[in-house]
């Protein structure tokens, strides 16, 4: 049964570049797999208590990008770039002919040029102030992946870059999703990029005790909700949606890849790390998000999860999605397959999220062999499920306690 929204915007474009891959199709071929972790020994971990993660594989800016404009780059805005590529192509727009005041670019980051600054502070410390690139600060901070988006769109409408740590990603496409409900614009491309995978926050993660240490079964070592997770994998990656309104995606004939119609937003104040054991807080964007739909929790067929991995998050999770939305929704976690991708996670998830309910398929949670009995959910494993879904949920929880929900619905 069709279902009435207070506000639907259409997802009419899907970029992606993950450690499935660059492109979409590589990166739902691997999630819908689900077989094992994308993850591999990476020389620039070497010498490191964990040496391994999910980079983006055989990923060439140059030939991608162009020479010229690569090496002014951070990985971070390469990624983005790439990702916000093939979602304008798929979105069948022509940024020569849009009204670029009206196009918005709204990403989520976590670290922003994390690689460049480590980098540029060996420059600093072995061969002086004088030896410092001019480009470190532009290739450095936050808000240039959205800045370098829009200058390749001529986008010149509201621009910028949320920081909401794990959950930057949805932050970015439910911030997007405002923009064109109070009709500020028309079009905006918004998602997330993250590029981390550098010593020093490889090592900050462990040194938390957040990492998976399975260096002897690297494929094995992500497993969400299994009895025998030990910690999440750093991952890279890059997703850009295209969001129109639904009315203006029905009006030009685009192809709908699926409708976010609800977003909700809230903050734990309990923790610096630790998400509040209950989901008190979690609870909270959740409900808005269901409420900012139109529909009750009996109407959720599925649940993309933040599914991280470790022990606090997944019971955290899983007490969460049992209280409010019952046994009913089956549920799945990308983290299993593609690594954990910090400020881009929201975003990938949420076009995986899209793409089941296109394909009227859901992942499986990759090595989930053993469900913590504790975990009281229908978590798909595997191998995929094919079922009708009509509405399914995106969840992110980040550092600082910051929850963001997104409600996803058919097309």
């Amino acid at each position: 049964m069709p279902f009435t929204h207070r506000f639907q915007a259409a997802i009419t474009g899907i970029g992606m570049v993950t450690a499935g891959g660059v492109g979409t199709q590589p990166t739902w071929d691997l999630v819908r797999q689900g077989e094992a972790t994308a993850a591999r020994r990476l020389p620039e971990l070497k010498g490191l208590p964990v040496d391994f993660g999910c980079a983006v594989p055989a990923f060439d800016a140059g030939a991608l990008l162009g020479r010229r404009k690569a090496w002014r780059l951070d990985r971070a805005s390469q990624l983005a770039l790439v990702a916000a590529a093939e979602a304008v192509a798929d979105s069948g727009l022509d940024p020569a002919a849009w009204d670029g005041t009206r196009v918005g670019v709204v990403l989520g980051c976590g670290f922003g040029g994390a690689a460049t600054l480590e980098r540029q502070h060996n420059v600093l410390r072995d061969r002086g102030p004088e030896k410092v690139s001019p480009m470190l600060v532009p290739m450095h901070v936050l808000n240039m992946a959205a800045g370098y988006v829009a200058m390749e769109y001529g986008a010149r409408g509201p621009n910028l870059v949320t920081a909401t740590a794990c959950a930057s990603g949805t932050t970015a496409i439910g911030t997007a999703r405002e923009l064109l409900r109070s009709g500020r614009c028309d079009v905006v491309l918004t998602g997330g990029t993250e590029a981390p995978l550098t010593p020093l926050i490889s090592a900050g993660f462990n040194q938390m005790g957040a990492l998976s240490g399975r260096s002897d079964e690297i494929e094995a070592s992500s497993r969400p909700f299994d009895a025998d997770r030990d910690g999440f994998v750093l991952g890279e990656g890059a997703t850009v949606l295209v969001l129109e309104s639904a009315a203006r995606a029905r009006r030009r004939g685009a192809f709908v890849h699926a409708h976010v119609s609800g977003y909700g937003a809230s903050a734990d104040a309990h923790h610096a790390t630790a998400p509040e054991p209950n989901g008190a807080g979690a609870e909270l964007a959740l409900r808005e998000a269901l409420a900012d739909a139109g529909l009750a929790p009996e109407d959720v067929d599925h649940v993309n999860a933040h599914g991280t991995s470790t022990a606090l998050n997944d019971a955290m999770e899983a007490r969460l999605i049992r209280r409010v939305l019952g046994d009913r929704p089956c549920v799945t976690s990308v983290k299993g397959a593609l690594g954990h991708t910090i400020g881009a996670a929201g975003a990938v998830e949420a076009a995986v999220t899209a793409l089941a309910l296109q394909y009227a398929v859901v992942p499986p949670t990759a090595n989930l062999e053993a469900q913590d009995p504790e975990i009281d959910l229908d978590v798909v494993a595997k191998a995929a499920r094919e079922t009708e879904i009509e509405a399914a949920v995106s969840t992110s929880f980040g550092f600082g306690g910051h929850n963001a929900v997104l409600l996803l619905t058919r097309a």
